[in-house]
This record gives structure tokens, C-alpha cells and sequence, in this order.
């Protein structure tokens, strides 16, 4: 295979870029494991007490993260996401109003394999969330097991960040005043498998949750695709009834993680890595849906609110493909 080596007359702007990415996609890959060293490591050494501090801290503070976390202005304004944003880049475009003294559910779509659109559009203002909706502040939710890791469930708390369980997601949607938005990826860890560029297909089928729950407190759905999110890795073939596929999903129903095999470019060098290529996402938030409120929907009411969540995502991809180069005959398809 030729390598094609980056150039050494590289911007300092975009080096900074690609550093600012690198450090993104290691604290997906390697920040938890680090924790966890670090908070062992700690205990047998003379610094033993900051990890007994700490987890006595945690013992504390365990509910945070199901009470909406504790995000930090500052943490979500550092020049670091500007520069990951630049990165791609990444774009938040509206096209409709929402009203600030309601509360909204957000259904990302596509998972991606890193869901980079999500996270800087929501877990940081380096895309100007705040300007674009004022008067609302989201959350974005992430696999539980995450917020028990010591020191990183900080870290996560900090951005906007919140365990996916239904507790948590009731809470924010209870608050009173409005202006709260729950972000949720709905395809999750498994649709990250079908991840690769010119892939539209999504796992939202029998992905009934969110509806449910928006039904149960009266919560305005609001469909999000974020275009350009599959284009940013290249993924190892791995078809429904594969070995490869079929070991991936076994993995992921004992982890709870996915762990697709992809791969993009390097830091010096464009021909592999794990840092993803630079091609633009424009994450593009649609119409609200009205929901009525009912305590304890049936399956029918259930089943009729997500085939038009579907259809309103169907044409929100629609109206926009054209926009963000995707070929007409490209369409949507369900799983």
C-alpha cells in the first residue's frame, strides 16, 4: 500500500486542528481505561488519599448524573472544540423556531461510529447551540456505564453529558420553565456497525422508547440528521450473517458497546489511522412534533406517534440530501 505523508508546510491553524481531534478520539478509545489506572495506581502510592478522597466524593455525589449532571461554561467554551470543528468542519443549521419554555426530545440520526456531530453540537458551543436556540440547554445521552468511571465521569458530567436510562431522561423532561433538551443518538452502539460512507440505513425500526416516553410527559419530538456523519471513517466489510458481524453483536449484547473495526487516516500521514477524514457534517434540527400528554400509552398510540416521527425524519433527510451532497437516488432505509 502507498503511504501519502502529509506535508511539512502544514498551517500551524490546521495542526492544531488535527491535535484537537486526536485528543477527542483518545478520550473515546483510552481516557476510561486511564482513569482507571490512574485511580488504582493511586491507591498504592503516597497519594493514596486522593483516590479514598475521591470516591468518597463520588459516594456523595452519585446521583448527579441522573439529576442532570453538572456542566461547566467553561469546559464547554474551551478553544479546543473550536478548533475540532474547524476540523471537519461542522455546521448547526435550524430550520424552524422552538420555543424556550418547553422542554424537547432530540433524535439524532446517524450514530456514526463516533458520533461526532452530536458531541460538538451538544456537549460543546463551539457550533454556537446557545446563539442558534436560545433560552434551551441540552443534554446528551451516553451508555450509564460510563458515569461509574472514577474521574471521567467528571469530565463527562462537564460537557452536558447524562446516563441514557429512563430515570434520568424523566428528570429532565419534569423540570419545570421548559428550555430543556434531551439529545438521544436512537440507533445507539449497534447502529455504529453500518456506519461507512454512502450508508443511510438506521436502526430505528423497533426503537420505541423515546416515543414512549415523550408521549408519557407531553414532550415535543424533534428529528435531527446529521449529514456527513457516516462519511468520516471507512469500516472493515462486515454484512449481516458474517462471522465478523455476527461476533460484534454478541460482543455488544455483553458490553454494551459496539466496537466496530474502522479506520481513516493517521496524524503525518493520510492513508490509515484511526483519526477520521476531514469532510464536513451538517447536523440539520428539524420541525417539532407536537405529542400529547398520556400517563400510560397504548401500543397503538405509541406505534401511530413513531410512524410519524419516521415520516417527519424521512422528509427532513428529503428536503435537505440535495443540500450536503447526497445523490438524489439516495434514500433512507429502516431496520
Amino acid at each position: 500500500m502507498k503511504i501519502e505523508f502529509a506535508p511539512f508546510s502544514v498551517p500551524l491553524e490546521r495542526r492544531l486542528q488535527t491535535a484537537s481531534v486526536l485528543q477527542w478520539v483518545f478520550s473515546f478509545l483510552g481516557l476510561a481505561q486511564c482513569c482507571i489506572t490512574i485511580f488504582i495506581a493511586l491507591l498504592f502510592t503516597r497519594f493514596w488519599l486522593i483516590s479514598a478522597l475521591y470516591a468518597l466524593w463520588v459516594a456523595i455525589d452519585w446521583e448527579t448524573p441522573s439529576r442532570g449532571g453538572r456542566r461547566s461554561h467553561w469546559m464547554r467554551n474551551l478553544v479546543v472544540w473550536r478548533y475540532m470543528k474547524d476540523y471537519f468542519p461542522i455546521t448547526l443549521v435550524k430550520t424552524a423556531e422552538l420555543d424556550s419554555t418547553k422542554n424537547y426530545i432530540f433524535g439524532f440520526h446517524p450514530h456514526g461510529i463516533l458520533v461526532a456531530g452530536a458531541f460538538l453540537n451538544f456537549c460543546t458551543e463551539a457550533t454556537g447551540f446557545s446563539k442558534t436556540f436560545p433560552g434551551l440547554t441540552p443534554h446528551l445521552m451516553m451508555l450509564s456505564i460510563w458515569f461509574r468511571v472514577p474521574f471521567l465521569r467528571d469530565y463527562l458530567m462537564s460537557g452536558g453529558l447524562i446516563p441514557s436510562d429512563k430515570e434520568t431522561a424523566s428528570y429532565i423532561l419534569r423540570k419545570p420553565g421548559g428550555g430543556n433538551v434531551l439529545t438521544i443518538a436512537v440507533g445507539g452502539a449497534r447502529e455504529a456497525l453500518d456506519a461507512r460512507p454512502g450508508a443511510f440505513t438506521l436502526m430505528l425500526k423497533n426503537r420505541k422508547g423515546f416515543i414512549r416516553l415523550a408521549i408519557e410527559h407531553g414532550t415535543p419530538l424533534v428529528p435531527v440528521f446529521s449529514f456527513g456523519e457516516n462519511e468520516l471513517f471507512d469500516q472493515v466489510e462486515n454484512p449481516r450473517g458474517s462471522w465478523l458481524r455476527w461476533t460484534q453483536e454478541r460482543l455488544q449484547k455483553v458490553m454494551w458497546i459496539s466496537l466496530p473495526l474502522f479506520h481513516a487516516r493517521g496524524v503525518f500521514q493520510y492513508s490509515f489511522g484511526l483519526l477520521p477524514y476531514r469532510r464536513p457534517i451538517y447536523t440539520v434540527v428539524g420541525r417539532a412534533i407536537k405529542v400529547e400528554k398520556k400517563h400510560n400509552p397504548s401500543e397503538e398510540e405509541v406505534d401511530e406517534l413513531h410512524e410519524k416521527y419516521v415520516e417527519e425524519l424521512s422528509k427532513l433527510f428529503e428536503e435537505h440530501k440535495l443540500k450536503y451532497n447526497v445523490p438524489e437516488d439516495k434514500h433512507l432505509s429502516f431496520i
